[in-house]
């Protein structure tokens, strides 16, 4: 399988000196996602977890509903990209050919080669209540990130989706250079440890749009939290999944979009605000 980071020979002008050397930059490839022997989607993105990215891939679309529904799972590498070809039960068949895509999406594209604007904006599951967490749990959460992208530390070009619970931190993490991809990789990984994504929080290193929204329902955690802004419409749709959403998170702080009884410092001022007015 190809290196997910390659060597690049360049000139560097800086500093009115001109320089050579070599950097280390991420790879980018096609991914074809084939299902019954007919394709689905070609997505570009980092040759790396490749196997969690058909799984989780497959659940975010709604082709399957659980991992064990992926029959066979084979990566095979072409001269110009690498398919992943999975073989589903016979009566998924008609789930496919009526949801098939028909363009390629770019890197990391989210919802490339969906045909209405109704498929584009789908409501996205429901999730669990679920537990809560404390202002202190979700920065701690954020700041164990960084330390485990080993991509990113070779090459600052390459973004990651993380879940943390409280017993075990970090669980899982995975990169790509598209920001939907790392996140279907990690829903790929949990489901295929069976992890009880109520108890936990899905962490981004990117911005938060619907897609990205929609894709942490499917996972069902309860909570998410990213470095960047959301968009409009991702707000409005995390709060209609009942979807705690966080943003905008620094080393001193975060913001609290939807669903803020989740965090534990809120739910206390509340209680005390109660108990004043009782």
């Amino acid at each position: 399988m190809r290196d997910p980071v390659f060597k690049a020979e360049r000139q560097l002008w800086r500093d009115g000196h001109l320089s050579r050397g070599a950097r280390l930059i991420p790879e980018e490839t096609a991914l074809a996602l084939t299902y019954n022997g007919g394709t689905y989607a070609v997505m570009m993105g980092t040759p790396e977890d490749l196997g969690d990215f058909a799984i989780g891939f497959s659940l975010s679309e709604g082709i399957v509903q659980s991992a064990d529904e992926i029959e066979t799972l084979d990566i095979v590498e072409l001269d110009d990209g690498i398919e992943l070809r999975m073989w589903l039960a016979p009566g998924k068949a008609r789930t496919i050919s009526e949801r098939r895509r028909h363009i390629a999406g770019p890197t990391g594209c989210g919802i490339c080669g969906v045909e209405s604007i109704a498929a584009a904006v789908r409501p996205a599951a429901i999730v669990p209540r679920g537990r809560a967490f404390s202002p202190r749990e979700i920065m701690t959460a954020m700041a164990a990130v960084a330390p485990l992208q080993e991509i990113n530390h070779q090459t600052r070009a390459v973004h990651a989706a993380a879940f943390w619970t409280r017993g075990r931190g970090i669980v899982a993490l995975r990169e790509d250079v598209g920001r939907h991809n790392a996140l279907d990789k990690l829903a790929g990984a949990l489901a295929r440890d069976k992890v009880l994504t109520a108890d936990g929080m899905v962490l981004l290193t990117s911005r938060v749009s619907v897609e990205m929204v929609q894709k942490t329902a499917a996972i069902g955690a309860p909570l998410m939290v990213a470095v960047s802004a959301p968009t409009a419409l991702a707000v409005r749709m995390a709060d209609a999944a009942g979807i705690t959403l966080c943003a905008i998170a620094r080393s001193d702080g975060f913001e609290v979009f939807t669903h803020p009884e989740r965090i534990a410092a809120q739910t206390e001022l509340q209680e005390a605000a109660h108990v004043v007015v009782a």
